[in-house]
Protein backbone atom coordinates (compact mmCIF):
# COMPACT_ATOMS: atom_id res chain seq x y z
CA UNK A 1 0.00 0.00 0.00
CA UNK A 2 1.51 3.35 -1.03
CA UNK A 3 2.18 5.62 2.02
CA UNK A 4 0.61 8.40 0.16
CA UNK A 5 -2.33 7.51 -1.10
CA UNK A 6 -5.86 8.13 0.34
CA UNK A 7 -8.30 6.09 -1.36
CA UNK A 8 -11.54 4.06 -0.89
CA UNK A 9 -9.51 1.28 -0.61
CA UNK A 10 -7.28 2.64 1.66
CA UNK A 11 -10.26 4.45 4.08
CA UNK A 12 -11.84 0.96 3.93
CA UNK A 13 -8.39 -0.41 5.09
CA UNK A 14 -8.16 1.88 7.71
CA UNK A 15 -12.00 1.32 9.18
CA UNK A 16 -11.02 -3.07 8.43
CA UNK A 17 -7.91 -2.44 10.90
CA UNK A 18 -9.51 -0.35 13.49
CA UNK A 19 -13.12 -2.53 14.12
CA UNK A 20 -10.58 -5.63 14.27
CA UNK A 21 -8.98 -3.65 17.43
CA UNK A 22 -12.11 -2.24 18.50
CA UNK A 23 -13.68 -5.84 18.11
CA UNK A 24 -11.23 -7.54 20.45
CA UNK A 25 -10.44 -5.02 22.99
CA UNK A 26 -14.34 -4.33 23.01
CA UNK A 27 -14.42 -0.58 25.34
CA UNK A 28 -18.16 -1.29 26.14
CA UNK A 29 -17.87 -4.57 27.57
CA UNK A 30 -14.68 -3.78 29.36
CA UNK A 31 -15.97 -0.53 30.84
CA UNK A 32 -17.68 -2.73 33.95
CA UNK A 33 -15.19 -4.63 34.03
CA UNK A 34 -13.05 -1.42 34.51
CA UNK A 35 -15.49 -0.08 37.40
CA UNK A 36 -15.84 -3.13 39.15
CA UNK A 37 -11.70 -3.26 39.21
CA UNK A 38 -11.58 0.73 40.12
CA UNK A 39 -14.99 0.25 42.61
CA UNK A 40 -14.41 2.75 45.57
CA UNK A 41 -11.68 4.33 44.11
CA UNK A 42 -11.79 8.40 43.39
CA UNK A 43 -12.70 10.13 40.15
CA UNK A 44 -9.10 11.34 39.99
CA UNK A 45 -7.68 7.99 41.34
CA UNK A 46 -9.95 6.01 38.05
CA UNK A 47 -8.57 8.95 35.70
CA UNK A 48 -4.97 7.83 36.70
CA UNK A 49 -5.89 3.88 36.95
CA UNK A 50 -7.47 4.35 33.51
CA UNK A 51 -4.78 6.53 31.88
CA UNK A 52 -2.09 4.36 32.85
CA UNK A 53 -3.47 0.80 31.63
CA UNK A 54 -3.89 2.53 28.20
CA UNK A 55 -0.59 3.36 27.83
CA UNK A 56 0.64 0.27 28.74
CA UNK A 57 -1.42 -1.09 26.45
CA UNK A 58 -0.16 1.13 23.56
CA UNK A 59 3.27 0.49 24.17
CA UNK A 60 2.74 -3.24 24.58
CA UNK A 61 1.17 -2.76 20.96
CA UNK A 62 3.84 -0.47 19.50
CA UNK A 63 6.41 -2.55 20.67
CA UNK A 64 5.00 -6.00 19.13
CA UNK A 65 4.11 -3.93 16.16
CA UNK A 66 7.54 -2.11 15.46
CA UNK A 67 9.53 -5.58 16.38
CA UNK A 68 7.34 -7.68 14.47
CA UNK A 69 9.29 -8.85 11.74
CA UNK A 70 12.38 -9.13 14.36
CA UNK A 71 10.26 -11.49 16.23
CA UNK A 72 9.31 -13.49 13.25
CA UNK A 73 13.50 -13.71 12.48
CA UNK A 74 14.30 -14.58 15.48
CA UNK A 75 12.25 -17.60 16.51
CA UNK A 76 12.34 -18.68 12.88
CA UNK A 77 8.13 -18.10 12.35
CA UNK A 78 6.92 -16.97 9.18
CA UNK A 79 3.86 -14.82 8.33
CA UNK A 80 1.36 -17.00 7.32
CA UNK A 81 1.97 -19.52 10.15
CA UNK A 82 1.50 -16.49 12.57
CA UNK A 83 -1.69 -15.37 10.57
CA UNK A 84 -3.09 -19.34 10.49
CA UNK A 85 -2.27 -19.10 14.32
CA UNK A 86 -3.15 -15.84 15.15
CA UNK A 87 -6.57 -16.56 12.99
CA UNK A 88 -7.35 -19.14 15.27
CA UNK A 89 -6.91 -17.36 17.97
CA UNK A 90 -8.44 -14.61 17.49
CA UNK A 91 -11.38 -16.66 15.65
CA UNK A 92 -12.13 -18.73 19.34
CA UNK A 93 -11.98 -15.31 21.54
CA UNK A 94 -14.53 -14.16 18.80
CA UNK A 95 -16.51 -17.50 19.31
CA UNK A 96 -16.64 -17.39 23.10
CA UNK A 97 -17.89 -13.66 22.96
CA UNK A 98 -20.62 -14.61 20.38
CA UNK A 99 -21.78 -17.10 23.85
CA UNK A 100 -21.71 -14.37 25.98
CA UNK A 101 -18.75 -16.13 27.94
CA UNK A 102 -15.19 -14.53 28.39
CA UNK A 103 -12.52 -15.61 26.64
CA UNK A 104 -9.65 -17.54 28.94
CA UNK A 105 -6.90 -16.05 27.03
CA UNK A 106 -8.30 -12.61 27.12
CA UNK A 107 -9.50 -12.27 30.68
CA UNK A 108 -7.46 -11.90 34.23
CA UNK A 109 -7.69 -15.08 36.48
CA UNK A 110 -8.83 -15.46 39.97
CA UNK A 111 -5.48 -14.81 41.68
CA UNK A 112 -4.73 -11.77 39.17
CA UNK A 113 -7.97 -10.51 40.12
CA UNK A 114 -7.10 -10.85 43.68
CA UNK A 115 -3.47 -9.70 43.17
CA UNK A 116 -4.52 -6.94 41.71
CA UNK A 117 -7.14 -5.42 44.62
CA UNK A 118 -3.76 -5.60 47.01
CA UNK A 119 -2.83 -1.81 45.46
CA UNK A 120 -5.51 0.31 43.57
CA UNK A 121 -2.72 1.64 40.79
CA UNK A 122 -1.33 -1.90 40.48
CA UNK A 123 -4.78 -2.60 38.62
CA UNK A 124 -3.29 -0.50 35.66
CA UNK A 125 -1.15 -2.81 34.44
CA UNK A 126 -2.64 -6.43 35.53
CA UNK A 127 -5.20 -7.21 34.83
CA UNK A 128 -6.55 -4.06 32.39
CA UNK A 129 -3.19 -3.94 30.65
CA UNK A 130 -2.31 -7.21 30.15
CA UNK A 131 -4.30 -9.72 29.58
CA UNK A 132 -7.78 -7.33 29.20
CA UNK A 133 -6.59 -4.54 26.76
CA UNK A 134 -3.38 -6.06 25.30
CA UNK A 135 -3.94 -9.47 25.52
CA UNK A 136 -2.55 -12.71 23.24
CA UNK A 137 -5.71 -11.61 20.38
CA UNK A 138 -4.73 -8.12 20.75
CA UNK A 139 -1.06 -8.80 20.00
CA UNK A 140 -1.83 -11.29 17.64
CA UNK A 141 -3.88 -8.75 15.82
CA UNK A 142 -1.55 -6.04 15.65
CA UNK A 143 1.50 -7.74 14.31
CA UNK A 144 -0.56 -9.69 11.67
CA UNK A 145 -2.30 -6.09 10.51
CA UNK A 146 1.34 -4.53 11.11
CA UNK A 147 3.72 -7.42 9.40
CA UNK A 148 1.39 -7.23 6.51
CA UNK A 149 2.98 -4.59 4.55
CA UNK A 150 5.64 -1.57 4.98
CA UNK A 151 5.20 1.85 6.20
CA UNK A 152 1.72 2.23 5.59
CA UNK A 153 0.63 -0.80 7.56
CA UNK A 154 2.27 0.10 10.09
CA UNK A 155 1.70 3.50 10.59
CA UNK A 156 -2.18 2.78 10.23
CA UNK A 157 -1.61 -0.17 12.60
CA UNK A 158 -0.65 1.88 15.94
CA UNK A 159 -2.72 4.86 14.68
CA UNK A 160 -5.69 2.57 14.97
CA UNK A 161 -4.87 1.06 18.19
CA UNK A 162 -4.08 4.58 19.12
CA UNK A 163 -6.99 6.09 18.30
CA UNK A 164 -9.26 3.26 20.14
CA UNK A 165 -7.10 3.99 23.17
CA UNK A 166 -8.37 7.74 23.34
CA UNK A 167 -11.72 6.03 22.89
CA UNK A 168 -11.63 3.66 25.46
CA UNK A 169 -10.32 6.14 28.23
CA UNK A 170 -12.89 7.95 27.33
CA UNK A 171 -15.57 5.34 28.01
CA UNK A 172 -13.63 4.29 31.01
CA UNK A 173 -13.89 7.60 32.71
CA UNK A 174 -17.77 8.12 32.01
CA UNK A 175 -18.62 4.42 31.72
CA UNK A 176 -21.22 4.80 34.73
CA UNK A 177 -23.64 6.31 33.10
CA UNK A 178 -23.14 4.80 30.08
CA UNK A 179 -23.58 0.75 31.81
CA UNK A 180 -26.71 2.31 33.33
CA UNK A 181 -27.75 3.64 30.33
CA UNK A 182 -27.31 0.51 28.27
CA UNK A 183 -27.94 -2.47 31.18
CA UNK A 184 -26.15 -5.27 31.13
CA UNK A 185 -28.71 -6.62 28.29
CA UNK A 186 -27.39 -3.81 26.02
CA UNK A 187 -23.81 -4.68 27.40
CA UNK A 188 -24.93 -8.51 26.07
CA UNK A 189 -25.87 -7.71 22.57
CA UNK A 190 -23.09 -5.06 21.99
CA UNK A 191 -20.67 -7.87 22.93
CA UNK A 192 -22.23 -10.75 20.97
CA UNK A 193 -21.73 -7.94 17.70
CA UNK A 194 -18.32 -7.56 18.38
CA UNK A 195 -17.93 -11.35 19.00
CA UNK A 196 -19.31 -11.90 15.42
CA UNK A 197 -17.14 -9.03 14.00
CA UNK A 198 -13.88 -10.45 15.80
CA UNK A 199 -14.57 -14.42 14.82
CA UNK A 200 -15.06 -13.02 11.13
CA UNK A 201 -12.12 -11.15 11.13
CA UNK A 202 -10.20 -14.50 12.50
CA UNK A 203 -11.87 -16.16 9.75
CA UNK A 204 -10.01 -14.16 7.05
CA UNK A 205 -6.62 -14.22 8.94
CA UNK A 206 -6.80 -17.80 8.56
CA UNK A 207 -7.78 -17.84 5.21
CA UNK A 208 -4.81 -15.08 4.19
CA UNK A 209 -2.57 -17.31 6.16
CA UNK A 210 -3.41 -20.46 4.21
CA UNK A 211 -3.19 -19.33 1.09
CA UNK A 212 0.29 -17.65 2.28
CA UNK A 213 1.42 -21.01 2.87
CA UNK A 214 -0.29 -22.83 0.13
CA UNK A 215 -0.47 -21.24 -2.89
CA UNK A 216 -2.07 -23.15 -4.44
CA UNK A 217 -5.11 -22.00 -2.62
CA UNK A 218 -4.87 -18.99 -4.36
Amino acid sequence: MDFFTFDKATVGHVLSVFMGFFAIMNPIANTPVFLGLTAGDDAATRRRIALQALLAAFLIILVFSLLGSVIFDLFGITLPAFRIMGGVLVALIGYQMLHSSPSAVHQPSDADMAASRSAALSVAISPLALPILAGPGTIATAMSFAAAGGTAELAITIGAFALLCAITYAFFVFGEGLTRFLGQSGVNVITRIMGLILAVIGVQMLVDGLKGAFPVLG
